[in-house]
């Protein structure tokens, strides 16, 4: 049985690996990492940690899930090094960041209500108005005057646009996410109006944290305007997991609180 982490004054790596399900090497290599602050040594060589030492494994644990493995790590070696006005950064870039994501999920929100099962004459036009005119807002300007005309616009105005590498495109051309005819003369891959708009809609999902293969059928959905069912699945699974991340700041933000009290 593990002792009461609240009221000894000295633990081993197993007695906080316990209240927290990890094995004693992970929470020594959290110790190397920064992480948690150094430990002192017994005389026979071994860590002795402390109450601090859990509350700061509890503020770790608790801030990975909404802010991330890396971006935690990063707040939880500031703190243990005295930058506490480092730690804050991190958090703030890190509520920005959630803040961007919510306003891509409303923009691509924006870009399906109006779609509604179109008649077979409509289909294109229905689709195409619907998706240009809302997602403009989120992604760059410079999409748009990547598309040069009738003609379409190549693989590097677009990529650049969009603020990816031009390897990434060709993945989502072999997804099925965007379909870009070949040049007859050059062979060079030719996006019209409709494969930017299918690239913007890409790039919206996958900042959302989509797969792509979770992508392609809502691509497909969205080209073919047969019913918004999958896309509203989708939409409603986003919220959730933005909601998610929200909250678990908060958690994070209380251990952290609680950490730096105790650390003084």
């Amino acid at each position: 049985m593990g002792r009461n982490l609240q009221t000894s004054r000295q633990l081993r790596p197993i007695d906080l690996a316990r209240r927290h399900g990890l094995s004693t090497q992970a929470v020594r290599n959290y110790e190397e990492a920064g992480i948690l602050p150094a430990a002192d040594r017994t005389p026979h060589g071994y860590r002795a940690y402390t109450p601090l030492h859990a509350r700061a494994l509890g503020a770790f644990l608790a801030l990975a899930p909404g802010h991330g493995h890396r971006t935690a790590s990063s707040i939880m070696r500031a703190v243990n090094q005295g930058a506490v006005d480092e730690a804050f950064r991190l958090i703030d870039e890190s509520h920005a960041q959630l803040l961007d994501d919510r306003r891509t999920l409303q923009a691509v929100e924006s870009a399906l209500r109006d779609l509604t099962p179109p008649t077979a004459s409509a289909s294109d036009a229905a689709v195409d108005s619907a998706v240009d005119s809302a997602v403009d807002s989120a992604v760059d300007a410079a999409v748009d005057s990547a598309v040069s005309g009738p003609g379409g616009t190549f693989i590097g105005p677009l990529a650049g646009a969009l603020g990816i590498r031009p390897a990434t495109l060709r993945a989502w051309e072999r997804a099925g996410l965007v379909r870009p005819r070949r040049d007859p003369s050059t062979g060079y891959r030719v996006y019209d109006e409709a494969d930017v708009r299918d690239a913007r809609l890409a790039h919206q999902l996958r900042r959302g944290g989509y797969l792509l293969e979770q992508i392609a059928p809502l691509i497909v959905q969205v080209r073919a305007a047969g019913g918004l069912e999958p896309l509203e699945a989708a939409l409603c699974d986003w919220h959730g997991r933005l909601s998610a991340r929200g909250r678990a700041m908060l958690t994070g933000a209380a251990e952290l609180e609680a950490y730096l009290r105790e650390r003084g």
